[in-house]
């Protein structure tokens, strides 16, 4: 079974660094092949939003609020995918999501989210 698990989140002053990570398990083997991570987050009562996503090779895209301030990263033989957040401002409070299309042989492409989690930022 696919999961995905973030961790890292927490409570930070404005100005610091964070960096979440997200996990996938159940993936790997003969297959399954993990395509393109990616990361969304969602404040209180606004629309979930691209932070960033990359692919398997490494091609990288950020939205305009993050770019310039947050780095993402990847591992294909941990699958895991990381996103490193600097200057960080209270309008960046939101909960933080992985997702991550997945290739399944028997399935073809299929997305899946993790549970995301609460990054703070306080002024």
């Amino acid at each position: 079974q696919v999961q995905l698990v973030e961790s890292g989140g927490g409570l930070v002053q404005a100005g610091g660094s964070l960096r979440v990570t997200c996990v996938v398990s159940g993936a790997s083997g003969s297959g399954f092949s993990v395509a393109g991570m990616s990361w969304y987050r969602q404040a209180p009562g606004k629309r979930r939003e691209l932070v960033a996503t990359i692919s398997r090779l490494g091609g990288a895209n950020y939205g305009a609020a993050v770019r310039g301030r947050f780095t993402i990263s990847r591992d294909n033989d941990k699958n895991t995918v990381d996103v490193q957040m600097s200057s960080l401002k209270p309008e960046d409070t939101a909960v933080y999501y992985c997702s991550a299309d997945i290739y399944q042989s028997d399935v073809g492409y299929k997305s899946y989210w993790g549970q995301g989690t609460q990054v703070t930022v306080s002024s």
